[in-house]
């Protein structure tokens, strides 16, 4: 799974330019680099491994990893912006569309963090630069044009994510990650003919 969550759009599901050099902390980068950290140990002593941190079983392959930091990247960031949509969102479809965003991706969140420690994959605390910045210009859009560019971002960040979790489940090294991307994909898929849906509706 070469391709990352790497496109820049608005939301958790917004998969933008993970590091372009802002010079803030990146939660994601350092996640990332603790993984791969702890995946290199696998080759190590016994010995030398309790003095570090514990390996990420052999089962999981470095695209299983990064995978699953981008998803907890993402779905912090689905949430944020379902928040905002529930509080600037000019039309109930919207504000409905924004609780969905924030119940299911927190549901997801839950479901991933239990995955990711039983893998002892490190998971980041907050979202990235890029989708702070994301986030930040959203924020600063009301009424109708908060609802066309919030929608919009909805259904193109979809089509993009369904497409990482389908090469997931085809691809993916370790049992239980695979089983994490499949059984959310039917909800992202859902995501995205609802924005469709609202997308129609607020021409």
């Amino acid at each position: 799974m070469k391709k990352l969550f790497n496109y820049c759009a608005v939301t958790v599901i917004t998969f933008s330019c993970f590091s372009c050099g802002s010079g803030q902390p990146d939660a994601t980068k350092d996640a990332k680099d603790s993984n791969m950290t702890k995946m290199d140990s696998t080759g190590i002593s016994d010995s030398a491994k309790t003095q570090t941190a514990a390996s990420i079983p052999a089962s999981v392959s470095k695209d299983d990893a990064t995978f699953v930091v981008n998803v907890a990247n993402a779905g912090m960031t689905e949430i944020q912006a379902g928040q905002l949509a529930q509080q600037k969102g000019m039309a109930k479809d919207i504000k409905d569309y924004g609780s969905m965003m924030e119940k299911d991706h927190t549901a997801a969140a839950d479901k991933l963090k239990a995955v990711a420690a039983s893998k002892n994959i490190t998971l980041p605390p907050a979202i990235s630069p890029d989708m702070q910045t994301n986030i930040d210009d959203l924020q600063k859009k009301d009424g109708k044009d908060f609802d066309k560019s919030y929608i919009g971002m909805m259904v193109d960040d979809h089509k993009k994510v369904i497409s990482l979790f389908q090469d997931e489940v085809k691809n993916g090294s370790d049992a239980d990650i695979k089983a994490f991307a499949s059984s959310t994909l039917p909800t992202l898929q859902h995501h995205l003919a609802e924005a469709e849906k609202c997308k129609k509706m607020i021409k």
